[in-house]
């Protein structure tokens, strides 16, 4: 096997270590770092980059954020989070981002997955069909 594809593997392989019933915690990834950290690897940096690299795309595949012109409540969190826990399968902890851009509703990203209900959203596929 290459170098690379062994860092690689590597990588992966302290990402799955990181998670605790399927979700990456702090607990996990800080005895990842110090147990990676006592075997003293050769390519330590290289190794370190590319588990960053995979810890934040797992990290953004199970966080859902929220964007939205104004604050939501607590409920309305815990009722996106459910229905993309459900959709998804797996843990997903919703964060709200506010932007006023949007005008009115919201836009969601999960990972690589976006979903749009806003009136910007819905104005500017109205612009792109006139076209």
């Amino acid at each position: 096997m290459r170098r690379d594809k062994k860092i690689t593997h590597l990588a992966k392989k302290l990402v799955e270590l990181s998670k605790d019933g399927g979700v990456v915690t702090d607990a996990r990834v800080s005895e990842v770092l110090a147990g990676f950290k006592q075997v003293g690897h050769r390519q330590y940096l290289a190794v370190l980059k590319a588990y960053l690299g995979y810890l934040r795309r797992e990290i953004a595949l199970q966080t859902a954020v929220v964007s939205t012109p104004a604050s939501l409540s607590g409920d309305a969190l815990k009722a996106i989070e459910a229905k993309f826990t459900q959709v998804y399968g797996r843990p997903i902890t919703a964060v709200v981002e506010q932007d006023a851009s949007l005008i009115a509703g919201v836009r969601v990203r999960v990972g690589d997955d976006v979903y749009d209900a806003s009136v910007a959203g819905r104005l500017q596929r109205l612009a792109e069909n006139v076209h």
